[in-house]
């Protein structure tokens, strides 16, 4: 069926370059001499005095680091999961780190390169939904000035879709695009599937199963015990208003900022 669409409210924006042009400016403001990337962090130590942190390169060195604070940018499933806490984390507030849906985790998006956006020949909008699939929701992925695209979200469940090879996949997902959109959309010039159940920053095998969403927000600080005041949880799911979006990543970031003890004079 095709009918009018609706006005996105909120509206709906689009970033010129990406969200790597977000990182890349973000980057750009910040001292580059205190940037370490490609060592995640594997053990969190609290002393008496500060918290010692355990780095781990490709090579499998070990970095320790003494900071008096901890901000934890990644979300609060994969934190617990991936993180040892010594002493441990106190056991209600881990169980509830441990049941909080990291929001990316359990989709994958295909997407597709086209020379024009011919659907906008046709009248469409290139937004759709589908219970046919393998696609849910899809949307035009055009850049200003640059590729047309069209992208949709898959509706099979993570565990499912682990395992059916790609080589099976893309072809189905071309195949509903030209269903949706015409003959045109069956030759795109690139074609791409991002899975965040197979990213290791992103899912956990509790993952695999959920949906994503969740209704209550866990605790973004320890409020007692040795961990009380350095520790800090500042991934978007940690926000109370836009949990999973960008939104979300920057209400928790502000909050986890004005959480830090503030400097002695």
């Amino acid at each position: 069926m095709r009918r009018r669409g609706f006005k996105n409210l909120p509206s709906s924006m689009r970033l010129v370059g990406g969200m790597g042009a977000l990182i890349d400016v973000l980057l750009s403001r910040l001292d580059s001499t205190r940037i370490i990337t490609g060592q995640p962090v594997r053990r969190l130590r609290c002393t008496d005095h500060h918290v010692e942190l355990d780095s781990e390169d490709a090579f499998g060195h070990i970095t320790t680091w003494c900071a008096e604070h901890v901000l934890l940018a990644l979300p609060p499933r994969l934190a617990e999961d991936s993180i040892e806490f010594t002493p441990a984390l106190p056991q209600a507030l881990a169980l509830q780190w441990r049941a909080t849906a990291t929001w990316m985790a359990p989709h994958a998006k295909y997407i597709a390169i086209y020379d024009s956006p011919f659907w906008r020949e046709q009248g469409l909008s290139g937004e759709a939904r589908s219970m046919l699939g393998p696609l849910g929701e899809i949307h035009d992925a055009s850049m200003p000035g640059g590729s047309a695209a069209l992208f949709g979200f898959f509706g099979m469940p993570a565990r499912f879709r682990k395992n059916v090879p790609e080589d099976e996949l893309l072809p189905l997902c071309r195949t509903q695009f030209m269903r949706m959109f015409g003959p045109q959309a069956a030759t795109p010039k690139a074609e791409i599937i991002k899975d965040w159940a197979l990213d290791p920053y992103t899912a956990t095998v509790a993952d695999l199963d959920g949906a994503g969403h969740y209704a209550e927000v866990p605790a973004a600080t320890v409020t007692s015990g040795p961990w009380s005041s350095r520790l800090t949880g500042i991934a978007s799911e940690w926000s109370r208003q836009f949990p999973g979006y960008v939104a979300g990543a920057i209400e928790a970031a502000s909050l986890g900022v004005q959480a830090l003890p503030k400097p002695s004079s």
